[in-house]
């Protein structure tokens, strides 16, 4: 599937460790016209990035190059619907199928290789039966099927890794089992070649290595669904079937059905199925799994409703205006399947690692044999087969693989429950790093629906048709205070005077002509001292306003002052507690405005921020100066803004954080995305930030430190001086846990409050 103009992503079924991972990427790296490839094992999904435009035959190619590599390649399409995503249990209830009949034929194996040992009533009670010669022959039967059969997926991809001299963990386990069963296999059949000292058989350890191997592959597949359960409830949200307004009746059609401006009809406590405009009915409807705003949020005509959502009690009935990929709903899967491909500058230690580890664990167990067959006392050919096979069988590349990408996969699908939404895992990992956020006012700290609390008219104009004009102007200008003069004009009478000439200066006011002849200027006391024009008579109302922190400017009529307009945007009621978690935590926050420094520090001083920290009259294209200001001591810094006039801010802080309106995902400058314009979801995505950073740097410290500490002990070289040992059965009991346990560390991220 294309989600860039010179990308694919693929699904790729059958990786098991890390060095799959780098097998495919370098596979697909050598494809011609390939520029970059990277692959998650978590996700089980490959982005591959073209230099052109990729074709079909190219998109064949990618598939054909994975297959070859041993590999499935598989249509995102269909790994992306809740469908699919429900199908992957099949993989699960497969490897339990494998590990229950590898454990019917391994039990009775473990039985009789265990009965010597158990007393020597057992023992006399199967040599009266058969000989120990005949005992081995039976146990070799019940080991092929469960070296050849139930194991047979790790021997087919190990040996398909061998020859393309790029060794996996597969690799490790054919040649760990192999090397027991054969070695078995020849004490069976031909015992004459092997020294009588020497003649015992290891059928119960790989046949029990393979089971275990099974199950602790079992254990990881159900974790790792369990992990990507914030993408199947979001994709469960999307009804399957909608109704329609067809010709004056309701028609109930699938949802993939709709088509753009039909009329939806939905009914209470129903699910709605595409993006649209309410046009009659109004209701309450619950958008905490899109949004995580919690509170039920009124709908009347002309408002937007979301795929996903549910509606409350009411009934109403909505145009379509987004379908399939296009909703809101789906954006945010897609947004959350990015960052879960990305990879995070961490992850470059494990795929430094990974290149050399299985070279490094097969040098590690040649030596191995050759030390017990030649250097250590009492070394004999089955104790370097034991030792040798345990080195093989314990290391476990498939833990490193998973300790990041499995990490990010809960992290960020916890987030977009919270209605927070991670571009990339760089913006996880720059926002734990953050020590100072600097905001942005109007739509961040406050709630960015400002209204016309004071409009003072100066004679001999008239209130009415100033106002009306003055909205004829305002309604060309895209600044966020110029739709509350467009609102309050919107309940009196229409001018009849149309705009002959509009100019804009960023940052001051606006200029215009109207078809009556008259120039008319709005904006602020520094743009109207620059015209010259007098403003003094509104010094009272100016000191109300900016005590109250509310923003105002003028209104001048060919250049003599005619009105002052107070614009008023209360605070969000959660900015006060949202600051004050934020300091509490030792971060520094600050405030950059475009109001004047009266204005703007009695706004902080409301939202509790230092006025050392207030950076006024900062217009537009400069807040991105400010953000550099404070970057350049060296102090990581988060800009939170609402994405309308932001970018450049957004762009050049180390973490851009936009506040969006619950629909809006467009905001391509951003790093992050607060989906409710709660702000409190800014203390709540550095703390997941943090949580998931922990959560990694654990991963990687038991993957690492697991191999670290173990493979020394399975070689058996310490045993003489510690006692410590590992037989091939322990070793694969440890190497079917650890990457069982990452991904159980990973899945305590669900939990994070």
């Amino acid at each position: 599937m294309m989600n860039a103009e010179q990308t694919v992503e693929i699904g790729v079924k059958g990786m098991t460790c890390a060095a799959c991972v780098r097998r495919v990427e370098n596979g697909l790296r050598k494809i011609p016209s390939v520029t970059s490839a990277s692959v998650n094992l978590a996700t089980e999904r490959a982005a591959v990035e073209f230099d052109h435009f990729p074709q079909a035959g190219e998109l064949e190619t990618i598939q054909l190059a994975i297959t070859k590599l041993g590999y499935e390649p598989v249509e995102l399409s269909t790994v992306r619907n809740a469908g699919s995503i429900e199908d992957n249990d099949l993989e699960a209830q497969r490897l339990w199928h494998l590990f229950v009949g590898a454990a019917i034929f391994a039990l009775p194996i473990v039985v009789l290789a265990m009965a010597p040992m158990l007393s020597d009533g057992v023992m006399s009670l199967m040599m009266s039966w058969l000989s120990m010669e005949q005992w081995n022959w039976v146990m070799f039967g019940l080991a092929i099927p469960v070296q050849f059969w139930f194991g047979g997926r790790f021997l087919r991809l190990g040996a398909k890794s061998l020859f393309s001299t790029s060794p996996d963990m597969n690799s490790l386990i054919l040649l760990g089992t192999m090397a027991a069963f054969l070695y078995s296999t020849v004490v069976t059949v031909f015992p004459q070649w092997i020294p009588p000292q020497s003649r015992h058989v290891y059928f119960e350890a790989s046949a029990v290595v393979i089971t275990l191997i099974l199950l602790g592959k079992f254990l990881e597949t159900k974790s790792r669904h369990q992990a990507s359960d914030a993408m199947k409830v979001l994709l469960k949200l999307v009804p399957k079937m909608a109704t329609v307004i067809r010709n004056g009746e309701a028609v109930t059609i699938p949802a993939e059905a709709v088509v753009l401006n039909d009329v939806v009809e939905v009914r209470p406590g129903s699910a709605i199925a595409v993006d649209g405009v309410v046009v009659s009915g109004s209701t309450y409807i619950d958008e905490s799994m899109v949004t995580g705003e919690s509170v039920p949020v009124a709908k009347e005509a002309g408002d937007e409703v979301v795929a996903g959502t549910i509606n409350g009690s009411g009934s109403i009935q909505f145009r379509a205006t987004a379908i399939g990929a296009d909703t809101t709903l789906a954006k945010i899967v897609a947004f959350v399947e990015s960052a879960q491909a990305s990879k995070p500058r961490i992850q470059g230690i494990a795929d430094r690692v990974v290149a050399y580890f299985v070279p490094v664990v097969l040098l590690i167990a040649l030596l191995t044999a050759l030390a017990w067959l030649f250097v250590m006392p009492g070394g004999s050919i089955d104790q370097a087969l034991i030792h040798a096979v345990a080195v093989l069988i314990i290391a476990c590349p498939c833990a490193m693989g998973l300790a990041v990408p499995t990490s990010v996969m809960v992290g960020t699908g916890k987030a977009a429950q919270q209605g927070i939404l991670f571009r990339s895992t760089d913006a996880i990992e720059s926002l734990s790093q953050v020590a100072l956020i600097a905001f942005d006012k109007t739509g961040t700290l406050t709630v960015g629906k400002p209204h016309l609390s004071l409009f003072h008219v100066l004679p001999p104009f008239s209130s009415d048709d100033l106002l009306a004009q003055l909205a004829l102007v305002e309604q060309r200008s895209e600044h966020p205070l110029a739709t509350a003069i467009v609102d309050a004009a919107a309940k009196g009478p229409k001018s009849p005077l149309t705009v002959t000439s509009f100019n804009a200066i960023a940052g001051a006011g606006v200029e215009a002509e109207l078809s009556n002849g008259h120039a008319i200027i709005i904006g602020s006391e520094k743009m109207m001292r620059e015209r010259r024009i007098e403003t003094s008579s509104f010094d009272a109302q100016v000191a109300d306003a900016m005590s109250e922190g509310s923003g105002y400017f003028f209104a001048a009529v060919d250049g003599s002052l005619a009105a002052i307009m107070i614009v008023s945007d209360p605070i969000k009621p959660s900015t006060q507690s949202a600051v004050e978690h934020l300091k509490q935590s030792g971060y520094e926050v600050a405030l950059i405005s475009g109001d004047n420094e009266r204005t703007a520090l009695s706004i902080a001083d409301r939202c509790g921020i230092p006025a050392t920290m207030v950076y006024a009259e900062v217009r537009p294209n400069d807040k991105a100066d400010v953000v550099y200001t404070l970057k350049r001591d060296g102090r990581r810094v988060a800009f939170v803004g609402d994405g309308l006039n932001d970018a450049p801010a957004l762009t050049i802080a180390d973490v851009g954080i936009a506040m969006g309106t619950g629909t809006d995902l467009a905001i391509e400058s951003a790093d992050v995305i607060a989906m409710s314009g709660d702000i409190q979801n800014i203390p709540r995505a550095i703390s997941l930030s943090k949580a998931v950073m922990l959560n990694i740097k654990q991963n990687l410290g038991w993957a690492f430190g697991y191999n670290v500490l173990l493979i020394p002990i399975a070689t058996g070289l310490l045993k003489p001086m510690t006692g410590l040992s590992l037989s091939p059965i322990a070793a694969g009991l440890a190497m079917s846990l650890s990457s069982f346990f990452v991904v159980t560390n990973a899945l305590r991220l669900r939990s994070w409050r």
